[in-house]
Order: structure tokens, then C-alpha cells, then sequence
């Protein structure tokens, strides 16, 4: 859930229209009603996993917004898809009525998707074989034939989809386990270190160093470091 403003509503609504439904509520902190139905909203649109999106307005502060969608009376929520107003109502409805809105602008979930649920090889071999880059099912099969020690077909399956921080971790899994990469004795740090001494000159010295990073993830203090290190020696 999203607070919106006349700056951001480029971004955080149109743009996101783009690739999912998105519910606009439009708000104020006086309105009694307002403040029954956000939870509500909130609530139904969490729900949805993702499949919907929900950002609220308040129209005292975001003039431009309001004008834009004609506001007479609030709470008023509009839904939009593809950048374009497709359903909306006015007043705080009941959450039976607000469920019914939001699984109206909802996908439902297509064959690949169901088959994707069940997780198994099978299951997701079969969801490629009808929607070749589904990302959640390029993601798993990855997941599975990375851990069976095949990262060469992995790779072949990431580079399908837009990367990802998921599919990012596991393409760089993949590539240092093709490349039977092994951690030293003294551990990542001491690879790391060697490894410094190569990037300038040797690009995949430099892959490898960037491989695990990522797999030390953003939260390690030691990704930030070397990643200091590295732009030291490259520029």
C-alpha cells in the first residue's frame, strides 16, 4: 500500500497500472467514513497476493489528483488497468461488497499458474511448455536443477525472464557452480582478496567476484566493502 501524491501519481499509479490492477482510495483524515473503509480495503487487496495493488490519496493535500478523477464526494476508490479508469464506487460499502470489487479486477490464475502451485519438476515443465517465460516457474525448475547439480540448463531457464533479486541469487549460484568454484580454507574473504588482484584485467575474475557478492546478499557488511574495493580497481 502506497501513499500517493499529485508528484508520485505518474509513477505509483499509472505506470503500475501498466502491469497490475491498481486501487485508488481516495481519502481525507476528516472523513469518518474514510477511515472505516481503508481498513477494509487493506485488508481485501492484501488478500490478493499481489494480484492487485492498493494506493491511497488524500485529496486535501493532492489537488491535482482529485481534479483529475472529478472528486464530488469521499471515500470514492477507482480501479485502473492499463492506465485507464475500469470500475469505481462511491461511500464506505460493506467488506462483502469491497471483496466482490477487488476479485472482480483480480486475474485469475491461468493453467501455468496452477500448475506452478504444485511445485513438482513435472508440474513446472509442463507450465513452461505453455507459457515459456513464466517467472515463478523459471524461477522453481532453476531452484531444482541448481540443487541437482545441473547449473548449465539453470542458466539456459533464467535468462527467459527480466531479472529478478531471486533470479539473480540463483543465476549467480549457478554460474559459480558451473564453474566449480570452490570457497578456500580461510574462507570467502580470502578468494575475494585474490580475486581483487584479477578484475581490472580478467572479466571473469571480475564475474566471479561480483557472483559472490551476491550470493553474501545485500545485508552482508562485506558485500558493501568489496563492493568499494572493487569500484577502487576498476576506476
Amino acid at each position: 500500500m502506497l501513499d500517493v501524491t499529485d508528484a508520485t501519481f505518474e509513477t505509483d499509479v499509472l505506470e503500475l497500472s501498466d502491469r497490475v490492477p491498481v486501487v485508488v482510495d481516495l481519502w481525507a483524515p476528516w472523513c469518518g467514513p474514510c477511515r472505516t473503509l481503508g481498513p477494509i480495503l487493506e485488508k481485501v487487496v492484501e488478500a490478493t497476493g499481489g494480484k492487485v495493488e492498493l494506493v491511497k490519496v488524500n485529496v486535501d493535500e493532492n489537488p491535482r489528483i482529485s481534479a483529475t478523477f472529478q472528486v464530488q464526494s469521499i471515500p470514492a476508490v477507482y480501479a485502473l488497468s492499463g492506465r485507464q479508469v475500469v470500475d469505481g464506487f462511491i461511500g464506505a460499502l460493506p467488506e462483502p461488497q469491497v471483496t466482490a470489487f477487488v476479485e472482480r479486477l483480480a486475474p485469475q490464475p491461468s493453467e501455468a499458474d496452477l500448475l506452478v502451485a504444485a511445485g513438482d519438476e513435472l508440474s513446472l515443465r509442463r507450465a513452461l511448455e505453455l507459457q515459456a517465460d513464466h517467472p515463478m516457474a523459471v524461477v522453481g525448475l532453476a531452484r531444482i536443477l541448481l540443487d541437482r547439480g545441473e547449473p548449465g540448463e539453470a542458466l539456459e531457464l533464467l535468462a527467459r525472464i527480466p531479472e529478478t533479486a531471486e533470479s539473480r541469487q540463483l543465476a549467480a549460484e549457478a554460474r559459480l557452480a558451473s564453474q566449480e568454484v570452490a570457497v578456500p580454507a580461510d574462507g570467502v574473504d580470502g578468494l575475494l582478496d585474490d580475486l581483487l588482484t584479477k578484475v581490472k584485467e580478467d572479466e571473469g575474475a571480475r564475474q566471479e567476484f561480483l557472483d559472490l557478492l551476491v550470493t553474501l546478499g545485500p545485508d552482508d557488511p562485506r558485500t558493501a566493502r568489496y563492493r568499494k574495493e572493487l569500484a577502487a580497481r576498476l576506476f
